[in-house]
Parts: structure tokens; C-alpha cells; sequence
């Protein structure tokens, strides 16, 4: 035990998992160290056009790096671990302790990202001791999740012990015979436990989560039953969910072939490391699986989620390179939408059936069931532990409450508990629970590049380019303030009843007007006679607020409007720092040229910052994207 040497206050932190799925990350500190909980990533939604991954706001350890001793993993789900690779980017973490299969999983992602050097991995096995700084001592207990080798954490420090569940249910009877360490667990609870920091992912459904097991006889009916090829597709990361598919695979004489990068990956580090057991004859490439009678053939393949580029989503839309659906094939759907995904799930499903396949899915069918406890599991968490506060986790706002209410059942006293969002500093001392501030918090995303965080300006580019268009005007002024030519505007994805030619002459008029009816605002005499002074931005200005108003009454609509204006002289530009227009995207004289630095002689060089605001005679093009 570490003794309460202070009057400090333990702070727990998460900065995801709270009021949604997925991102599941949280900071513990106690004076002047940290350490983590997980740093998962969630997947966008329909609105984040162009983002792979969801982030959460990582600010608070950006600016407290110098405060972290390390990380502690529970288990390996994308949820837990996908954002590892990316806060190493930011941040070092001197050494993250976990069980071997998540370590094995993470070592591949941070090597692929380059970020190897910044951490140390140390793999962990049940009932391991781990010490982390000071104030720190962190014991690992096995537990059962629908992921092998997935742990519960007890985490002594100054004030107290804290027991942090992780993803869990209760099966008693566990595909891999690792079960889960209820003695242990029972062991803090006589010992004290001062918090429960618990799953509450499935807290609105009663009764116990069914055991991995159980989907087996009705995968087992449905493969026997098939006349053609069997396709089953299911989270990567199922390993339990694997293993039944092999062993019922080589029951009913189907050789296995597998698709799709993750589920590769996973089942070859399951394997190496014991997790999945099958022979090595029983997998087949699919070069020569298109050679076998459809009766011998079983393919495991991602894409239960509806994935845009996931195998099975390719394969619905005709655009996989070797496989394809004929009729007679059965496809398998062992796992359940997360939310968010249901309209693509069921589109995938809609157009393997249009092909032909005979499509198995739904809860009826009794071929997924979950990774998370119910209700009776998180009652029996809480009756082995007897903390004597609560904070529940991992889980949307109505799936918090519901929990929370669950723990008053078992003799929590609502006062002992509370309901938090991310970002949230839960202060907790060895007599009191409370909430005690915020720190910064959201989301931050990474683009399909994956090498860039996506801002929130970008983003409402994107959404506004995906809604209403985009308007790119491009105009040549002289020093008097007059269109040396006729505007070049290009309409892109914009719905307009009005005649396109009748837009383009409304914009065009509307630049006249604005040089006709204010130049003399921009324009003041120079300390020559012979030069006058022009503030080019204040005119480019006025130029894209009078467009949005002419765009927005005439159009009925938004777009995004792309302004360029050379001015005279050969020009060097100002580069808009909202959107990037390259050059090639205009039918019209190369109002841009990007330099590859700003000393290339090839290219002219970026006026100083000075000299962006007021020409004086001095050439100048520019560029600017309005919203």
C-alpha cells in the first residue's frame, strides 16, 4: 500500500469514453505525476468528410508532458490503443505497461508511424505488480472481454485503491480457459476499495452478457447448412470470436481464407502467441481458393461495420479485385452495428443480397454477443469490490445514468458518485469525491493522409463544399481600380434555377460596382506624386463579402467562394490561409504560383508580412477562400 503522505487530492481525468463509444482514454495524477489509462481513437462520422480517425483533445498533456511516468493498457481494441501512435508524435511516454497481445499489436503500429524510439513497451501477465513514479502502483487482473488477454487494473495510490474495470464481462466459461480473476478481485474488496471506475457500455440491458461460447452451435448450423461458400465477417479483434470460426471451419471441412489487412494481422500475432490454435494446412491464399469446390471454402474478412474500404464493403460494391459474390454464397454477419454505423451496415447487406448471397444477421440469430457486462455482471463487479465510491465510465450519457443507478441498487449512496463528461477533473481525497474543474477538451482529427490534424475551419470547408459548392472567381485589376478583363467564375457542385450565365454576370457587376462605388476608400497618395498608396486586401475584401451577399440571395444557398485577384504588374501572390487553390484549377491565366520555398530562384518570392496590407505600386496577386 502507498500511504497518504499529503493532504492532496488524487485527480482522475478522462479525456475520452464519456457520453460516447470509443476513445476511451484517462489521466491520473497526483502532484507532480501522471500516468494514462488506454488512448483509444473513435471512427468519424458521416458529417467529418475526409477524416479517418477521431482523436480526443490531448492540450492538457501537451502542456503537462513533463508531469507523465507512463501509460497503463488494459487491452488491445482500437479503442484503447489506436491513439497511441499519434499523442507519441506529440509527447513522449517513457514506458507502457500492458498484456502481451496488445504490446505485440501496438509495436507494429508504432514502428509503421516512426514513433518506436519515444516509448518503451513492457508487457504484463496476470497478477504483475508494476510500479510507475512515485506515488504509483498499478496490479493487473485478468478478466474476460470479447478480446483475449484483456485486463483489470488496480491502481494503489496516496488516498487509496482504485479499481479501473476496463472493457469487461463475466464468462465463466472463456474460450481461451482464462478466467476471470474473481478472487482477486474479492481480495480488494475485503482489503478496501476506495473507488470503482467501471465499463458501462451495456447498463440498460438486464441479465448477464451470454458467454463467447454460446454463438458457436448457431454458427456451427448455419455452416453445415451452407451448399456454397460460407463468408463470415466479424470484428479483427474478436480473437475468441476466431477461434470458434477455425474450429468450426475444420469441423465442417472448409478451408479458410482471410481478407482484409487487420484480421491478417491479428490472427498472425494470435497465433505466434498462442491465442488461436489451428493448423497451418487449414488456411488456403486465395489464389488457390478460387480453385476449390464452393463447399470446402470459408473466408474470414473485416467489414462487419460497413467500412468504406473494409473487404466485405468492397466486395458488396463489385470493386474487389478477387472476389466476388456469386449466388448460393452465404454471408455471415457475427457482430452488431456500432452506433453511428447501422446505415451502412445495412446497405452492405442490401447490395450482397441484390448479388445473390443468402445474408445472416441480426440479434435473432444468435451469432454475436457482446464483449461488454450487463447488468447482473456490473452488479457482481460492485458486490466484489465494495467501493466505497463510484464513478461510471465508458458509455453514452443515458448508459452513465442508468449505471449509476444500478451501483445505488447494490448500497452506493448517490453522494458517493458522480456523472462526469471528458475533460473533467474528479478530485478525490481519502473522505470525499468531487468534481473540482475542467480541462480542455473534444476531439481532434486526423485526416485520410493520416499525417495531419484536421481544424475546425478545415473541417466547416469541407462540410460547406459537400453542401452547397464551391465558387471560384478569378479578376485582374489595374492601379485605377478597374477590371483590366471579364472575371473568370466557375461554378463547382452548386444548384442554382438560375441561368449560370446570369450568375456570372451578377458577379461580375457586383466587383464593378464595389471598385465604382469604393476604391477611393483604398487608395491614398504615396510620398511621390507620381505613386499612389492601394490597400489590395481591404479591396479584396469588400470584393468577397459583396459575392457571399449576391451569392446567398441569389443562390439561396452557401458555397464556398475562392477569390483571386492579380493585380498589377508580374505579380508574386498572397496565399489565402483558409483553403489552398492550386493552380490548374482554373481555366484562366496562372493567377498562383506556388514556390517550393522562398528563396527558390525559380520562383518569386512571398512578400514580407509587412507588405501584405498596402502596395505601393508593387506587384501583387491574391488569393483568398471565403466562408
Amino acid at each position: 500500500m502507498i500511504k497518504n503522505t499529503t493532504a492532496s487530492a488524487l485527480k482522475v481525468i478522462p479525456l475520452g469514453g464519456l457520453h460516447e463509444i470509443g476513445k476511451n482514454t484517462c489521466v491520473f495524477e497526483y502532484g507532480d505525476e501522471i500516468i494514462l489509462l488506454d488512448a483509444g481513437l473513435a471512427f468519424p462520422t458521416d458529417g467529418m468528410h475526409g477524416v479517418n480517425i477521431v482523436l480526443p483533445d490531448m492540450t492538457y498533456l501537451r502542456e503537462n508532458s513533463h508531469k507523465i511516468k507512463g501509460m497503463i493498457v488494459t487491452h488491445g481494441h482500437e479503442d484503447h490503443i489506436g491513439g497511441i501512435p499519434y499523442h507519441l508524435k506529440q509527447f513522449e511516454i517513457p514506458v507502457i505497461y500492458g498484456p502481451r497481445l496488445a504490446m505485440a499489436l501496438l509495436a507494429g503500429k508504432l514502428e509503421e508511424a516512426g514513433v518506436s524510439h519515444r516509448t518503451e513497451l513492457r508487457t504484463v501477465r496476470p497478477r504483475d505488480t508494476v510500479r510507475i513514479g512515485k506515488h504509483f502502483l498499478v496490479e493487473y487482473i485478468r478478466n474476460t472481454h470479447s478480446m483475449a488477454d484483456s485486463f483489470t487494473v488496480a491502481i494503489h495510490t496516496p488516498v487509496g485503491i482504485l479499481i479501473h474495470t476496463g472493457d469487461f464481462k463475466i464468462d465463466h466459461t472463456p474460450v481461451d480457459g482464462e478466467h476471470f480473476d474473481l478472487q482477486k478481485l474479492a481480495e480488494y474488496g475485503e482489503k478496501g476499495v476506495l473507488c470503482l471506475i467501471s465499463d458501462s457500455t451495456n447498463s440498460e440491458v438486464p441479465g448477464f452478457t451470454a458467454s463467447e461460447r454460446s454463438v458457436a452451435p448457431n454458427l456451427d448450423r448455419i455452416i453445415a447448412q451452407a451448399t456454397g461458400r460460407v463468408m463470415i465477417t466479424t470484428f479483427a479483434s474478436s480473437v475468441h470470436r476466431l477461434q470458434i470460426v477455425l474450429e468450426l471451419a475444420k469441423k465442417n471441412n472448409r478451408y479458410v481464407g482471410v481478407v482484409g489487412r487487420s484480421m491478417l494481422n491479428v490472427i498472425a500475432h494470435c497465433r505466434n502467441l498462442g491465442y488461436i490454435k489451428c493448423e497451418d494446412s487449414l488456411f488456403k491464399p486465395l489464389k488457390e481458393i478460387r480453385n476449390l469446390p464452393d463447399d470446402k471454402v470459408l473466408i474470414l474478412t473485416t467489414g462487419s461495420q460497413g467500412e468504406p474500404m473494409a473487404a466485405m464493403t468492397r466486395i458488396a460494391n463489385g470493386e474487389h479485385h478477387e472476389l466476388k459474390i456469386r449466388k448460393g454464397d452465404t454471408v455471415i454477419f457475427s457482430a452488431n452495428p456500432i452506433p453511428g454505423n447501422t446505415i451502412a451496415v445495412v446497405n452492405t447487406i442490401d447490395k450482397l443480397m441484390m448479388l445473390g448471397a443468402n445474408v445472416v444477421y441480426g440479434r435473432d440469430k444468435g451469432i454475436h454477443v457482446s464483449g461488454h457486462g450487463c447488468q447482473e455482471d456490473q452488479k457482481l463487479m460492485i458486490n466484489m469490490t465494495r467501493p466505497k465510491f463510484f464513478l461510471p465510465v465508458h458509455g453514452e450519457h443515458r448508459m452513465l445514468i442508468q449505471h449509476s443507478k444500478t451501483a445505488q441498487s447494490m448500497g452506493i449512496p448517490a453522494s458517493n458518485m458522480v456523472i462526469i463528461d471528458n475533460g473533467d477533473v474528479v478530485e478525490l481525497t481519502e473522505n470525499s469525491m468531487q468534481v473540482g474543474g475542467k480541462v480542455p477538451s473534444g476531439i481532434e482529427l486526423v485526416d485520410s493522409s493520416r499525417s495531419g490534424v484536421v481544424k475546425a475551419n478545415v473541417l466547416k470547408e469541407r462540410q460547406q463544399l459537400a453542401g452547397d459548392g464551391v465558387v471560384t472567381v478569378a479578376a485582374a485589376l489595374n492601379w485605377e481600380g478597374k477590371l483590366v478583363a471579364k472575371p473568370e467564375v466557375h461554378l463547382k457542385g452548386v444548384v442554382t434555377s438560375a441561368d449560370r450565365a446570369e450568375v456570372i454576370g451578377l458577379i461580375t457587376q457586383t466587383i464593378e460596382t464595389v471598385l465604382s462605388d469604393r476604391w477611393s476608400e483604398f487608395v491614398k497618395p504615396a510620398a511621390s506624386d507620381s505613386q499612389v498608396d492601394v490597400d489590395w486586401v481591404g479591396v479584396q475584401t469588400q470584393i468577397e463579402k459583396a459575392i457571399q451577399r449576391v451569392m446567398r440571395r441569389e443562390l439561396q444557398s452557401n458555397p464556398l467562394l475562392v477569390f483571386l485577384m492579380q493585380i498589377p504588374e508580374e505579380a508574386s501572390f498572397v496565399r489565402s490561409e483558409k483553403a489552398e487553390v492550386s493552380p490548374g484549377s482554373l481555366e484562366a491565366p496562372k493567377l498562383l504560383s506556388s514556390p517550393s520555398s522562398p528563396s527558390s530562384p525559380s520562383s518569386p518570392s512571398l512578400p514580407s508580412p509587412a507588405n501584405q496590407v498596402t502596395g505601393r505600386r508593387r506587384p501583387r496577386t491574391a488569393a483568398r477562400a471565403a466562408s
